[in-house]
């Protein structure tokens, strides 16, 4: 039987509107259903809380939901454990649901070879920490001090704290879970008992089920993904993940189908839809489900991206924290952004178009959304610097814009 062949821009539309890209936003008060049903489409969200603009995973939901209130989130995590953090893409939040899902993951969980030797030395302590938490409810690494003789920070550990670094050691492990974020992001931690409601907590799904559900909801998703997109969106091993895609087909749960200009097969999930038109005006945040995935990023939407923070100034392209625009189903610009919350601005050093958008129409649509951005961060106003082939069009849409 022959396959189905799609072309480019059908896959695009297919797999924006499966990101919940598929019309402009609606109005209306956006509440914890509505945000709990965002995260539950995605099936994740990846934290990342580099705070020049906002933390990344607050900006995936602004993208699709227009302006909401940030602390709704934190309570649907913390408060009424509808999410939960976990190792998936990264640091990420899943629905509650989701938990089972990675019970392997837990199990597979390995630290490094510095904490192997750090835990052979000091197994009462690590083993200590988790009783506190048992004991005590809730704890954070500043109630732990360190074994005598251990410096309190770990050398090329990201700064980390030796508390810190158990602490997260035994949520890898699944022992412990995020209970709560201070206001510095650090997390507190407790039981998983105290946290994940019994119904997820006491579910047992074997590791190659888990593996096809993840699949699964990866492709729901994305509507449409080769299976390197599929396996990337829950850093699955490709090895683990194609036997896991070739049951899924046998079993008539995707569907293998070909896209134009690509060389890989692509997986289509038999829910995906395909909308004559994408309506839709949102700035992607560097660590959007859209763009994480860079090979993807350019067999889908023709866009060669990099977040160039770890680049040295001069050697920076495009700028420091510089976030893709998508118009209609393309991506037609890219800013550098930065929140100046003294002054109450929002910064724009560089505003470049990409080669087969219009200027005008861009920057009407962008001066709009930078906005509407602003405001949900409570800055006042919006500066438009002059580097880009963007920034002039632009400035002048952005004084409109302020009248």
């Amino acid at each position: 039987m022959p396959i189905l062949s799609l072309s480019l821009e059908t896959a695009r539309r297919i797999a924006l509107a499966a990101q919940g890209m598929n019309r402009a936003r609606p109005g209306g008060t956006i509440d914890l259903a509505r945000i709990r049903k965002t995260v539950q489409s995605l099936g994740l969200l990846q934290i990342d809380y580099v705070n020049v603009l906002v933390p990344a995973h607050y900006m995936v939901l602004f993208s699709r939901l227009g302006p909401y209130e940030r602390p709704l989130l934190n309570r649907l995590l913390f408060e009424k454990h509808d999410l939960v953090e976990q190792w998936a893409h990264e640091a990420s939040i899943v629905p509650v649901e989701t938990w089972p899902l990675l019970e392997h993951r837990r199990a597979e969980f390995r630290p490094s070879k510095r904490f192997e030797a750090f835990e052979r030395k000091h197994a009462d302590y690590v083993q200590g920490v988790l009783d506190a938490a048992e004991k005590r409810g809730p704890v954070h690494a500043d109630d732990f001090d360190t074994p005598p003789g251990v410096a309190r920070h770990v050398a090329g550990a990201w700064r980390r704290s030796v508390p810190r670094t158990v602490l997260e050691h035994h949520f890898g492990l699944g022992h412990l879970v995020a209970s709560n974020r201070r206001t510095n992001f650090s997390r507190e931690y407790d039981l998983p008992e105290r946290v994940v409601p019994r119904v997820h907590l006491g579910r047992r799904v074997a590791k190659e089920e888990g593996q096809r559900q993840l699949l699964l909801q990866a492709a729901q998703a994305q509507g449409i993904g080769a299976a390197s997109d599929l396996a990337d969106y829950w850093r699955m091993p490709m090895t683990q993940a194609r036997p896991r895609l070739a049951e899924l087909v046998e079993a008539k749960k995707l569907e293998k189908v070909a896209v134009d200009g690509w060389k890989v097969a692509a997986y289509l999930h038999p829910k995906a839809r395909t909308p004559p038109r994408i309506a839709a005006s949102a700035l992607l945040s560097p660590f959007d489900p859209i763009v994480w995935t860079r090979d993807r990023l350019r067999r889908l939407y023709e866009f060669d991206y990099r977040l160039e923070i770890f680049v040295p100034a001069a050697k920076r392209k495009w700028g420091y924290y510089v976030v893709p625009f998508l118009h209609g189903d393309r991506l037609v610009a890219r800013v550098d952004l930065k929140a100046e919350r003294v002054e109450r601005r929002l910064d724009v050093p560089s505003a470049y178009l990409e080669p087969h958008a219009d200027a005008e129409t861009v920057a009407s649509a962008l001066a709009v959304e930078l906005h509407r951005l602003a405001g949900w961060l409570g800055l006042r106003t919006v500066r438009i610097g002059r580097r880009g082939n963007l920034a002039r069009v632009l400035s002048s849409m952005n004084r409109a814009q302020s009248r």
